[in-house]
């Protein structure tokens, strides 16, 4: 048998799959996350480039070799402009909400969300849904709902961290 090896970075991907996770993708409140990450990897957005979104008909994956740390989260680019552009202005081109799905955020749980399930607003919002439904389903009440509630949940996110 062959020795494995584990690296530092590799280490510390996994501490986010160490936590306990609820069912179906919430998260309990009190959670020190302000972002969304893949509780695998740990990377926001399950590692696709945020810049992306916005160029394209859809998200591409980032690389390892293009990432930015923000917000306690490492994000993946698919090259050094969009690195450069995010690391500008990192609240321009995140999620809204901090990557949880509006429909949980407007009834006060954070709902891990789907980063392939989004709707770009013309005001240049991005927000992840959990499932197409939800997405289908979510009107400007339901977004401003979930914005109104945002920063309360955000700080008790806060708070627990």
């Amino acid at each position: 048998m062959g020795k494995i090896w584990l690296t530092r970075r590799g280490a510390l991907s996994l501490l986010p799959a160490a936590m306990v996770r609820p069912a179906r993708g919430e998260t309990p409140l009190g959670v020190p996350e302000l972002y969304a990450a893949d509780p695998l990897t740990g990377l926001a957005l399950r590692g696709f480039d945020p810049v992306s979104y916005r160029l394209g008909p859809a998200p591409l994956p980032g690389s390892g070799e293009h990432e930015f740390t923000w917000s306690g989260l490492v994000w993946r680019f698919t090259g050094a402009a969009n690195r450069g552009a995010f690391a500008r202005a990192p609240e321009a081109y995140a999620p809204r909400l901090g990557g949880y799905d509006p429909e949980g955020v407007a009834a006060g749980r954070l709902v891990e969300a789907d980063p392939l399930v989004t709707a770009l607003r013309d005001d240049g919002r991005l927000y992840l849904f959990r499932d197409p439904e939800r997405r289908a389903q979510a009107g400007t009440a339901l977004i401003d709902a979930a914005e109104a509630r945002w920063p309360q949940l955000k700080g008790i996110a806060a708070i627990g961290g």
